[in-house]
């Protein structure tokens, strides 16, 4: 099978959603299909760059959000491109512009198109003029209109599921979570390295956080917990990995709370490098409340580091025990379980039961997501049947386009 996946955010740009997409990728192509990435330029990758099986478009940023990327132009480009390739199937990862070029492409081609819905922007919101442009209800409208005509619709998680359905999507969705990679290679933890280079110790106790250092992630609330933290683990650091627009501010934040000294901010790491700190870390900490799909969450777990986080429909799935991790209800609440963990490392305790963990893995299993789409992809095929005619195709395209610049017009009527 020839398959197109359409993004705007890809590597190098570090996401949930990147990792999610190459993960798919890869999958695929283990399996035996031939996958193409349509996808932004990007700063940090030169106009000559030989990349196989990837394609970039013309982009700028992201006017709100620096750093991600709108494609302003390439959708005959993309279709020739995508004709030459024989594709079978179109697969957008965005709402947007590559989103967008996706559509035009599958509808061009006759082809089914499926969409993974990532990411709940009633979360981001703040991002553009400080919400004060689009409303929660204006997005509801937006995706609607976007998702109209898809043949199928993803969804990585029951409370995203839960959320296209308050949305009316009328397209067929079905639950897949994104997996990841749970058999990992003595070679790669290098976790004994870090500690060297980190200035710490085997016998030091370690909270680590890994992702993009954003508002939304409430990273301060885990730092406010963590000075509390220290008052019964002294010796404990919080190793923060990761960069994003929310770095100085918990900086300045650390140092108010006087613990400066107690925290680590790595910044922005490789990809292939991130096992080894979830593997530093004694236990994952995190107060977000805007994950999907919760990529650093299951990679946590798949290195053996107990997660404590807010509880939510997503990790009620997801952590049912100690072993795997522990939730709670509000960010002062994570101060009795990151103890908890921390202080079960020194006295050499495992915590819960280990088998519940080793449930868990096949269900995260990379091998059990790529397996999941491509049984999809072929549903989707089987059923898609071209019933939408040129002119009614461009007609609801435009009316996602007004949806997107005008989204207070309609929500009184639904």
């Amino acid at each position: 099978m020839n398959i197109g996946l359409f993004t705007d955010t890809y590597f190098p740009q570090v996401s949930g959603v990147a990792t999610s997409i190459k993960t798919l990728k890869e999958q695929l192509e283990a399996q035996g299909h031939q996958v193409y990435i349509f996808t932004s330029t990007d700063p940090k990758v030169d106009e000559d760059m030989v990349e196989p099986h990837i394609y970039r478009f013309s982009s700028v940023p992201f006017v709100w959000f620096k750093d991600r990327r709108m494609t302003y132009r390439g959708g005959f480009q993309a279709l020739q491109i995508a004709k030459d390739l024989k594709l079978d199937i179109v697969h957008t990862q965005t709402e947007f512009s590559l989103g967008m070029i996706g559509k035009f492409v599958a509808r061009q081609m006759k082809i089914p198109i499926v969409h993974t819905f990532h990411t709940n922007y009633e979360d981001y919101l703040h991002y553009i003029a400080n919400g004060k442009i689009i409303r929660p209800g204006g997005v509801a409208v937006i995706a609607r209109n976007f998702m109209h005509g898809m043949t199928g619709i993803i969804s990585p998680s029951r409370q995203t599921f839960e959320t296209l359905q308050a949305y009316k999507v009328e397209a067929p969705v079905v639950i897949i979570p994104t997996g990841v990679k749970i058999a990992h290679a003595a070679s790669e933890d290098k976790s004994a390295a870090l500690y060297d280079q980190l200035g710490l110790t085997p016998e030091t106790p370690i909270v680590v956080s890994i992702g993009r250092v954003a508002f939304e992630k409430n990273i301060d609330a885990v730092l406010s917990a963590f000075a509390m933290v220290l008052q019964d683990v002294p010796t404990a650091k919080f190793i923060i990995v990761g960069d994003g627009p929310a770095r100085s501010a918990l900086e300045e934040h650390a140092a108010s709370l006087d613990i400066k000294d107690s925290v680590i901010f790595v910044g922005e790491i490789e990809h292939d490098d991130t096992y080894s700190y979830y593997r530093l870390g004694d236990v994952f900490a995190s107060a977000s409340t805007s994950e999907t799909q919760g990529i650093t969450f299951i990679e946590s777990i798949t290195a053996d580091t107990p997660v404590v986080a807010i509880r939510s429909e997503y990790m009620d799935d997801l952590i049912h025990d100690e072993n795997i991790g522990t939730l709670v209800d509000e960010p002062y609440e994570l101060v009795p379980a990151l103890v908890k963990y921390l202080q079960a490392k020194q006295a050499g305790q495992i915590l819960g039961q280990p088998d519940a963990r080793a449930n868990l893995l096949h269900q995260i299993d990379e091998k059990t997501f790529g397996q999941g789409v491509y049984d999809f992809y072929q549903e989707a095929i089987e059923i898609y049947h071209d019933d939408e005619d040129d002119e009614s195709a461009e007609m609801n395209n435009a009316e996602y386009v007004r949806s997107f610049l005008h989204p207070f017009r309609r929500e009184q009527n639904d």
